[in-house]
């Protein structure tokens, strides 16, 4: 055939699909409620359980108040690293590609096929060649390498280079659910101070603040529920695609192959190196930090050159 794709030929601009994803009504939706639900519960913590007779006298007043930020900090960095982090879009090739000779070429180029490049594929949206585990997004309109899902709440797709992030920031905003919940039912059930309680229910006012308070404090009980269980099915279900080495898509895709009894395997690999290629090869403390641990490639994910190729 004579067409080779290289990493260099390869225009290696991820935004042009970015641009795109962006206009999605439903992400930039699902972007400002999670600011909102973040500042929201930061603002009742803060004003409405810290702030309050209990625990405004109290040490645990700064040290929750340190501690609760710090959480909320390391959830919205991390939610922005997975939003404008490339999550492993596969490169556009300058030009577009003539695929009439693979057609063409039938059976005659197919012995020619190694045993490492046979699950390249073409796809058909993109017209470009796609590596092995890359899955074409119908929202971003690009094919990403080991595609998981597209996250309307990180308005953009988990894939290859940006699932660390994703799961951290799930991480975080389940702490931060579950450190909410522990606060507001610590008021409820073990007040410090009653006698200081007392006195503000008895001034003027103080009835009508405390219904607030107890208004606020409900819905962001609530709230933590909600997000907490939501965020939990959703790091577990990430967990175990990452020590399966099976993405939802190819988790869906081998059991219609196996249904059809042309089941699909490959080398599983330990859990633990798995669990490395995501995170980072590094200490596992770094696991739990927006950051490149590990020393990546400086150019980015590597293209080898592409055989001819059957379809």
């Amino acid at each position: 055939m004579g067409a080779a794709v290289a990493a260099g030929g390869r225009c290696r601009c991820w935004c042009c699909g970015k641009g795109r994803c962006r206009a999605d009504p439903c992400g930039v939706l699902c972007l400002l409620l999670t600011y909102l639900s973040v500042g929201y519960a930061d603002y009742v913590i803060l004003e409405h359980v810290l702030l309050q007779p209990g625990f405004r006298g109290s040490l645990w007043c700064p040290f929750h108040a340190v501690a609760f930020n710090f959480i909320v900090v390391m959830l919205l960095a991390c939610h922005t690293r997975a939003v404008f982090a490339d999550p492993g879009m596969v490169p556009l090739p300058d030009t577009a590609i003539d695929f009439s000779d693979l057609r063409s070429s039938g059976s005659g180029g197919s012995h020619k096929n190694s045993r490492n490049n046979e699950d390249w594929t073409v796809c058909n949206r993109c017209e470009t060649y796609r590596p092995p585990r890359a899955h074409h997004c119908r929202v971003c309109h690009r094919c990403v390498r080991r595609m998981d899902h597209h996250c309307p709440w990180i308005n953009n797709c988990v894939g290859e280079l940006n699932q660390k992030y994703f799961i951290q920031f799930l991480f975080y905003t389940g702490l931060a659910s579950l450190y909410a919940m522990g606060l507001v039912l610590t008021t409820w059930l073990w007040p410090t101070d009653k006698s200081s309680a007392g006195k503000a229910e008895g001034a003027e006012g103080g009835v009508s603040n405390n219904r607030i308070q107890i208004a606020h404090r409900i819905i962001l009980l609530v709230e933590s529920i909600l997000f907490g269980l939501f965020v939990t099915v959703i790091f577990y279900d990430q967990l175990v695609s990452i020590i399966t080495d099976e993405t939802p898509i190819e988790q869906l895709r081998n059991r219609l192959l196996k249904e059809a009894r042309r089941e699909v395997s490959h080398t599983r690999k330990p859990k633990i190196a798995l669990l490395r290629e995501v995170f980072g090869r590094g200490l596992v403390i770094c696991w739990f930090f927006p950051c490149n641990c590990s020393s990546p490639s400086a150019s980015g994910p590597s293209y080898s050159y592409l055989p001819n190729y059957d379809v």
